[in-house]
Protein backbone atom coordinates (compact mmCIF):
# COMPACT_ATOMS: atom_id res chain seq x y z
CA UNK A 1 0.00 0.00 0.00
CA UNK A 2 1.46 2.90 -1.00
CA UNK A 3 -0.12 5.73 -0.05
CA UNK A 4 0.58 9.08 1.36
CA UNK A 5 -2.01 8.35 4.25
CA UNK A 6 -0.38 5.36 5.66
CA UNK A 7 2.00 7.35 7.90
CA UNK A 8 -1.02 8.89 9.11
CA UNK A 9 -2.87 6.13 9.94
CA UNK A 10 0.16 4.33 11.37
CA UNK A 11 0.71 6.97 13.75
CA UNK A 12 -3.50 7.13 14.06
CA UNK A 13 -3.28 3.72 15.65
CA UNK A 14 -0.03 4.56 17.38
CA UNK A 15 -2.19 6.97 19.42
CA UNK A 16 -5.08 5.43 19.43
CA UNK A 17 -3.63 2.22 21.27
CA UNK A 18 -1.91 4.46 23.47
CA UNK A 19 -5.07 6.20 24.16
CA UNK A 20 -6.25 3.09 25.15
CA UNK A 21 -3.73 1.31 27.90
CA UNK A 22 -3.46 5.00 29.33
CA UNK A 23 -6.71 6.04 29.83
CA UNK A 24 -9.21 3.30 29.09
CA UNK A 25 -7.09 1.06 30.62
CA UNK A 26 -8.47 -1.38 28.08
CA UNK A 27 -5.00 -3.34 27.15
CA UNK A 28 -6.97 -5.62 24.47
CA UNK A 29 -8.38 -3.28 22.06
CA UNK A 30 -4.71 -1.20 22.74
CA UNK A 31 -2.74 -4.38 21.44
CA UNK A 32 -5.18 -4.59 18.59
CA UNK A 33 -4.65 -0.95 18.14
CA UNK A 34 -0.79 -1.52 17.73
CA UNK A 35 -0.89 -4.05 15.92
CA UNK A 36 -3.44 -2.68 13.65
CA UNK A 37 -0.75 -0.33 12.66
CA UNK A 38 1.32 -2.54 11.76
CA UNK A 39 -0.41 -2.93 8.84
CA UNK A 40 0.47 0.62 7.54
CA UNK A 41 4.02 0.36 7.29
CA UNK A 42 5.06 3.80 7.33
CA UNK A 43 8.22 3.78 5.47
CA UNK A 44 8.51 2.23 1.83
CA UNK A 45 6.60 -0.73 1.38
CA UNK A 46 8.67 -1.39 -1.96
CA UNK A 47 11.98 -1.60 -0.30
CA UNK A 48 13.24 -5.54 0.64
CA UNK A 49 13.04 -6.06 4.46
CA UNK A 50 17.12 -7.27 3.83
CA UNK A 51 17.65 -3.61 2.37
CA UNK A 52 16.25 -1.48 4.99
CA UNK A 53 17.90 0.83 7.62
CA UNK A 54 18.53 -1.08 10.80
CA UNK A 55 16.61 1.96 12.67
CA UNK A 56 13.34 1.30 10.75
CA UNK A 57 13.60 -2.35 11.44
CA UNK A 58 13.93 -1.45 15.01
CA UNK A 59 10.91 1.13 14.91
CA UNK A 60 8.50 -2.02 13.29
CA UNK A 61 10.10 -4.64 15.84
CA UNK A 62 9.46 -1.86 19.08
CA UNK A 63 6.19 -1.76 18.09
CA UNK A 64 5.60 -5.78 17.74
CA UNK A 65 7.07 -6.10 21.10
CA UNK A 66 4.39 -3.64 22.23
CA UNK A 67 1.83 -5.82 20.90
CA UNK A 68 2.49 -8.80 22.36
CA UNK A 69 3.45 -6.70 25.78
CA UNK A 70 -0.22 -5.22 25.64
CA UNK A 71 -1.20 -8.55 25.07
CA UNK A 72 0.10 -10.14 27.97
CA UNK A 73 -0.60 -7.41 29.97
CA UNK A 74 -4.25 -7.35 28.96
CA UNK A 75 -4.06 -11.60 29.60
CA UNK A 76 -2.16 -11.06 32.93
CA UNK A 77 -4.97 -7.99 34.06
CA UNK A 78 -7.86 -9.95 33.10
CA UNK A 79 -6.57 -13.45 35.01
CA UNK A 80 -8.81 -14.13 38.40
Amino acid sequence: MKSPFSKFLYIGFLLLGAYQAMFSRDYMQAAASFGIGLAFDPFNVEQKWGDRPVWQKAVLFANLALVAAMFGFGIGINDK
